[in-house]
């Protein structure tokens, strides 16, 4: 654990969250304040403070947003870097599976990054029209994200100091290969049955969003993205490490692949999530973003076509699929 502690990549990490932490309870203390207090007809000086402290607030949690995702992508860079310290791992999918908390943690850095993206067009839109008219309810989406972002110190916390590195943990083709002949997919899916649903899902999105049918891009763009994962990892990522049976969401992030996971990842989450936070927002405050709903059909698009692109590149060079 020490030695985990004074690796300088987690030295940096842990800094930064630090950092974080005390940003976002500066976040809360604003927000819970404005939500308890803010009264847009009052002419008092706590009201004008108030009003300080609401744009205050407001770059804070852009300048959270952006940190945020800089350090997801800079902990699943820091974790593949320190797998030699622990046995058996190969990259950071090892490190990730060395206690109960290391996805639980990816987990909850998605969906906080999720909830300071829908409050920064719920703020745009609120500033956009008279009188705040949503002031409270994207403060609330704000004190949810603060939160989360709170629960990610914790889960920090409970994984670094439960990672053993004396005990030995499974590589990326344990953890995510067949197992004594058990089906790792969902549902119990074949991989042809997969890339049909992954193909009728992408079809199904891109057309809810073209279509502006916004109850069902909520709908689908969840289980999109859970089927991609699964594609990714276990059909499409195979073309990327050109090996069968290397199936791993996290080497693609590695140099020998030219880090091209952080592109396939990112273009499906900004995807997934541009496309469901216009869908809220059209759906129920009646406004339509365009240019962010064609943002997240480019994404989305770029998506498919990056994974793609590995099979046919594949079969160019080989002549034979795998």
């Amino acid at each position: 654990m020490d030695k985990l502690l004074l690796n300088s990549y987690l030295s940096i990490y842990i800094f930064s969250e630090v950092i974080t932490l005390i940003l976002s309870l500066m976040v809360l203390f604003i927000t819970v304040k404005i939500v308890l207090k803010w009264d847009f007809n009052s002419n008092s000086k706590e009201q004008y403070a108030l009003e300080k402290s609401l744009y205050l607030g407001s770059i804070l949690a852009l300048f959270l947003f952006v940190a945020k995702l800089i350090l997801l992508v800079y902990l699943v860079y820091a974790l593949d870097a320190i797998s030699i310290y622990i046995p058996g791992a190969m990259c950071a999918a090892g490190v990730v599976s060395a206690n109960g908390y290391g996805m639980v943690l990816l987990g909850v850095k998605f969906l906080t990054i999720f909830m300071l993206l829908l409050y920064l067009f719920l703020e745009k839109y609120d500033v956009e029209s008279k009188y705040y008219p949503i002031l409270r309810a994207r403060e609330v989406v704000l004190i949810v994200a603060i939160v989360l972002s709170l629960i990610e110190v914790y889960l920090d916390y409970s994984y670094f100091y439960n990672i053993d590195i004396n005990a030995p943990v499974s590589c990326c083709s344990t953890l995510y290969g067949t197992l004594e002949g058990q089906n790792p997919l969902p549902f119990n899916l074949n991989i042809n049955t997969l890339l049909i649903v992954f193909a009728l899902l992408f079809i199904a999105l891109i057309s809810a969003l073209l279509l502006e049918l916004e109850i069902l891009t909520l709908i689908v763009a969840p289980l999109f993205i859970y089927i991609s994962y699964y594609s990714v990892v276990y059909f499409f990522g195979t073309y990327i490490y050109q090996l069968p049976t290397h199936k791993c969401p996290f080497c693609m992030m590695q140099k020998e692949y030219n880090y091209i996971g952080y592109l396939v990842w990112g273009t499906l989450f900004f995807g997934v999530s541009l496309g469901a936070v216009w869908a809220i927002v059209k759906r129920w405050l009646k406004k339509d973003y365009r240019e962010v709903k064609r943002y997240a059909i480019i994404l989305l698009t770029l998506f498919v076509a990056i994974n793609c692109s590995y099979i046919l590149i594949y079969y160019i060079k080989n002549g034979v699929l795998l």
